[in-house]
């Protein structure tokens, strides 16, 4: 389903982002319905639980051929045989992830073209845009930036789309130009993740 980047990995059309708070035993069903990315995002944990987390992670998906990336941790991501990691603006440098993991997928967190252009330049595989909708999955964020803000910053990485995306916005941010999407509230709180994970991957079709 996705761009194919670094090590021949690809750039996944929907990605679900996990917790320890989540259901794991969920993720081998999820994969086997077609979400072909996972992103491991766990802040509160200690760096051992955090790679015991996404082990656990990479080994109910991976036999799907899901890509798995870690939020924030780049030791976590090698430590665990990830496939990548995803940097925020206050992570470590992308350009500096590049040079220690050649190899690795790289997500850059971007709000504007300038940020896209500027994570490319630094070695990121896709950068992640938002939030593009409000959403109550995490605290602190800017605000969001509408399914607009997605146009003006194709044609430099893929982009995925990211904040209050549930299966009714697929269309919109697709349409717009993201590459992909990333989920969070819209798969974890639905009653049957699995069936909204589904309907997503429906949604985003091939």
């Amino acid at each position: 389903m996705g761009r194919v980047v670094s090590g021949g990995i690809r750039v996944p059309r929907l990605t679900c982002l996990v917790s320890d708070r989540d259901d794991l035993t969920l993720l081998t069903a999820m994969a086997d319905v077609g979400v072909d990315g996972f992103q491991v995002r766990a802040k509160k944990l200690s760096g051992r639980l955090l790679t015991a987390l996404a082990e656990r992670v990479v080994a109910a998906v991976r036999p799907a051929g899901a890509t798995v990336v870690v939020n924030d941790r780049l030791d976590v991501a090698l430590a665990a045989g990830a496939d990548g990691v995803h940097l925020g603006a206050s992570d470590l440098a992308v350009a500096a992830a590049r040079r220690i993991a050649p190899g690795l997928v790289i997500g850059s967190t971007c709000r504007s073209r300038a940020d896209v252009v500027a994570a490319a330049r630094d070695g990121a595989d896709y950068a992640g845009i938002g939030p593009v909708f409000a959403t109550a999955s995490k605290d602190g964020l800017p605000d969001p930036l509408g399914p607009d803000a997605i146009a003006p910053a194709v044609g430099v990485l893929p982009l995925v789309a990211i904040g209050g995306i549930d299966a009714g916005r697929v269309g919109e941010v697709l349409a717009a130009g993201a590459h992909g999407v990333a989920v969070i509230g819209g798969i974890w709180r639905h009653p049957d993740p699995v069936a909204a994970a589904e309907e997503i991957v429906s949604q985003i079709g091939g």
